[in-house]
């Protein structure tokens, strides 16, 4: 599954809206829609391969008519915040109001519905699978358990619903090899794309071999660069020589996922008892 997060300026913003003032900042996030995406079209179509877009609603109202781009060319648009909001500490109400925000802006830029959803930063609480389900949610792909996408239980009671889970890894993210932004985000550190390949293709190998489920996690105003771009395409031709290898999206995941019946699984949350500082 190639996943790409259409972050934009909105990643900046939602750390800080302050950057909006940081033109050449701007410029930096803006080469994703603006080049990087484009680009990233062009070498889906040349490998005769289908991808998701996990978008947050500022990018789709900035950048509508890239939207319907994507969408034209047979990818799927999934949700990924309105700003790229981080989660932790918002209640429920206030988390169920992102969704809602970030899923008006998809549904009025592209005209469908998004039936998935990544969390920016992959920060969820355990309230989110019941919102994504409250709103018709079929997958969510956020969570580091597992090497398969399974049933999510939305909590521990016998009557829970249950959303597909894909799930996803740092190590598969080319977040940590390129992004660098002074006073932003990044840790200085831009890894040689040659690396990122070695890498990510060594895995590609043996969750191949395990029969897992290997979610690749990109942003285009980091891998949409030519040789960063390269890269990916290189993966992608050693996947399309892995016998029995399914390229697909995130959707045809799910729906494959939800038709095997799979008992869902419950992450009761930690109780933690403190005394005098000591968990």
């Amino acid at each position: 599954m190639l996943g790409y997060d259409l972050d934009a300026e909105a990643v900046v913003l939602g750390i800080d809206t302050s950057h909006a003032e940081r033109l050449s900042v701007m410029s930096h996030q803006a080469y994703g829609p603006v080049t990087g995406v484009p680009r990233i079209l062009k070498m889906l179509r040349r490998q005769g391969v289908t991808a998701t877009f996990f978008c947050p609603g500022y990018s789709a109202e900035r950048y509508p008519d890239l939207l319907r781009q994507v969408v034209d060319a047979g990818h799927e648009v999934a949700h990924h915040g309105y700003l790229h909001e981080a989660v932790r500490g918002m209640s429920p109400a206030q988390e169920g109001a992102m969704l809602d925000r970030g899923l008006e802006a998809l549904e009025r830029v592209t005209g469908r519905r998004p039936v998935g959803y990544r969390a920016p930063l992959w920060e969820t609480t355990y309230a989110t699978p019941g919102l994504l389900l409250d709103r018709g949610f079929l997958y969510d792909s956020s969570l580091m358990d597992c090497d398969v996408p399974y049933e999510l239980a939305e909590h521990p009671r016998p009557d829970a619903r249950s959303i597909v889970e894909i799930p996803v890894h740092w190590a598969l993210d080319d977040w940590e090899q390129y992004a660098y932004v002074p006073e932003a985000f990044g840790s200085g550190l831009i890894e040689d794309p040659a690396k990122a390949l070695s890498m990510w293709s060594a895995e590609l190998k043996e969750f191949h071999a395990d029969g897992s489920c290997f979610s690749l996690t990109n942003h285009p105003f980091l891998s949409g660069r030519p040789g960063r771009l390269r890269a990916v395409e290189t993966l992608v031709e050693m996947m399309r020589e892995l016998p029995g290898l399914w390229i697909t999206t995130a959707e045809q995941v799910a729906r494959h996922v939800r038709g095997l019946g799979l008992t869902p699984r419950v992450f009761p949350q930690p109780v933690v008892d403190e005394v005098d500082g000591q968990a």
